[in-house]
């Protein structure tokens, strides 16, 4: 990606969240100057991959492919960064604009709920791992707000706003919006977010992007914070 692309989905993802009344912590607005002289007083950001992540999983196309997202909190596997009192959960800010998919996936050990907070019709489509890595021909389990039901391999279930469905370990997901119904903004509460680890796509894509730096950063993401001096 450029990093032009990625300034302007930071800024798209501002200001949608500023129409849905959505406030993020305050080392969202930090700037690359800024981190210059953050301490180590706030290496649980570091560590832990807190702040702004936008993808296009590898594939260069942005506007059809990825998503924008803020991580506000998430803990931590590596016994380096463990402590006695290590979050065992995480929570995530995700937008998914009309136009935009993002790829089937599962995660290893993440169980996570998947709540659309704000705007369109969230659609996520799903399959259970066959065990190999394909997708199964088995019925899914579907966990939506109090409900447990199963349905077809490959249904497509809609979220309206409020609504949310829980994925568990193993269970392949694809994200994408219904058309004419406007863009999303997506709350994820789960388990600790490993993206170096837990995630197993179904195509050969990637997480995190490689940037062209056609311009300076307007906002680091996640995985490019400097050490503290």
């Amino acid at each position: 990606m450029k990093r032009s692309e990625i300034n302007n989905a930071i800024k798209d993802m501002e200001e949608f969240l500023e129409e849905a009344h959505i406030t993020l912590p305050p080392f969202s607005e930090w700037t690359p100057d800024d981190w210059k002289n953050i301490s180590d007083e706030y290496d649980e950001i570091r560590s832990n991959k807190l702040g702004w992540d936008i993808t296009d999983a590898g594939l260069n196309n942005f506007e059809k492919v990825g998503f924008s997202l803020f991580t506000c909190r998430n803990g931590n596997s590596n016994p380096k960064f463990n402590s006695t009192h290590n979050k065992v959960y995480a929570e995530k800010v995700i937008m998914i604009k009309e136009e935009q998919t993002f790829p089937f996936h599962f995660h290893w050990n993440k169980s996570e709920d998947i709540i659309n907070r704000y705007g369109g019709v969230l659609q996520i489509t799903v399959y259970n791992d066959d065990g190999d890595g394909g997708l199964s021909d088995q019925r899914v389990l579907v966990d939506s707000d109090g409900r447990k039901y199963y349905v077809e391999p490959g249904t497509t279930i809609e979220l309206k706003p409020g609504e949310s469905i829980t994925l568990w370990p193993h269970q392949y997901h694809k994200f994408s919006v219904k058309q004419g119904t406007g863009s999303v903004l997506v709350g994820e509460v789960s388990k600790c977010n490993d993206d170096d680890n837990d995630n197993r796509f179904y195509e050969d894509v990637g997480r995190f992007p490689e940037i062209e730096e056609d311009e300076a950063p307007y906002r680091l993401l996640c995985n490019e914070y400097p050490e503290a001096k």
